[in-house]
């Protein structure tokens, strides 16, 4: 198979085969523009993608085939860092081989990214996992000056029973890390939760896997704020549709309403500019509350958070901003 005719405009969109509607939006966005999307569902290698690196004394190839299709990196412009997901190998790969053919698989993804590092990433993997340092989120948007919810980050029982009394028993919990991989909710997902006095009397398990404690805030208006290259895109959800029902917005079932356009105030605008150039991201997902007193609370940035139930249901123009940085 021979490799494409040489088009330097390829954008790369790195996924995997659950995601849909962003992924086509942006892809449609780009082809619109002029680019090549090549869709790169990540989980597919190697059983189903072919890599190939070879390294010769004064130049290095790097190919990729899949559906079909064969590019070398050189041809590529950009790369929209969607999602890596782990490799998916079928029942007749021996439990025993599969761990090492994951490590070994992610290695090779891994060396392969390096091949592009001349492109435009949107983020570079680096700041991406720099950003997504949930502890840093907090540190960084309290110096700058956003208000943040009281924290408690901790492996002990004891310590989280004393935060429960001193929140005055309003308090809920989460984990530091995100599972969930597509607009549609999964069992991927741990969500927000409200904590009772009762769940913290047999807390021992807290020792097997550290969790995030806040106090709960009160909430008039949820925000996903979407910001894209100095662009700012929001969507809000009025909280005592489902206050009394569920803590967070994105549990399976919750009627939350219809999302509402919103415009936020220049000077959060301008703590979100700050934020965002602290760690160097051109796109994130950020959640704020929005206190009854008019309090803009920051809860977190997700470096590859979901924006398609804002473009879909108050068509922002999300996957336009996202493909103009692309290729700008």
């Amino acid at each position: 198979m021979k490799i494409s005719p040489d088009n330097k405009n390829i954008v790369l969109l790195l996924t995997h085969t659950d995601d849909f509607f962003t992924i086509d939006r942006v892809a449609e966005a780009l082809s619109k523009k002029g680019a090549r999307p090549f869709r790169l569902d990540t989980d597919k290698f190697p059983l189903e993608i072919q890599l190939t690196a070879q390294f010769d004394h004064d130049k290095t190839y790097h190919t990729l085939e899949y559906n079909n299709q064969v590019i070398s990196t050189e041809q590529v412009k950009a790369v929209w860092m969607r999602r890596i997901w782990e490799p998916h190998f079928g029942e007749e790969l021996a439990p025993q081989f599969r761990q090492a053919c994951i490590r070994e698989s992610k290695a090779t993804l891994n060396g392969f990214w390096d091949s592009l590092r001349t492109a435009k990433w949107v983020d570079p993997l680096e700041r991406i996992d720099a950003a997504s340092d949930k502890l840093k989120q907090l540190r960084i948007a309290s110096e700058i000056g956003f208000k943040i919810p009281k924290t408690l980050i901790t492996n002990k029982a004891e310590a989280a029973r004393e935060f429960f009394q001193q929140v005055n028993g309003k308090m809920v919990s989460k984990l530091l890390t995100t599972l969930t991989r597509t607009m549609h909710p999964t069992s991927f997902f741990m969500y927000t939760s409200t904590v009772k006095e009762e769940d913290l009397q047999d807390a021992e398990s807290l020792r097997y896997c550290p969790m995030v404690f806040q106090e709960q805030i009160p909430k008039k208006t949820e925000l996903r704020v979407i910001y894209v290259n100095g662009k700012v895109f929001v969507g809000a959800l009025d909280a005592d549709i489902y206050a009394n029902t569920q803590e967070d917005w994105r549990k399976p079932g919750v009627n939350v309403g219809a999302w509402q356009n919103y415009q936020i105030p220049d000077q959060v605008l301008r703590l979100l500019e700050i934020f965002m150039g602290k760690f160097g991201l051109t796109y994130g997902a950020l959640d704020f509350i929005v206190t009854p007193d008019d309090e803009y609370v920051f809860l977190e940035v997700n470096p590859g958070g979901e924006w398609g139930m804002l473009e879909r249901d108050l068509d922002l123009p999300i996957s336009e901003a996202i493909a103009n940085t692309l290729l700008s």
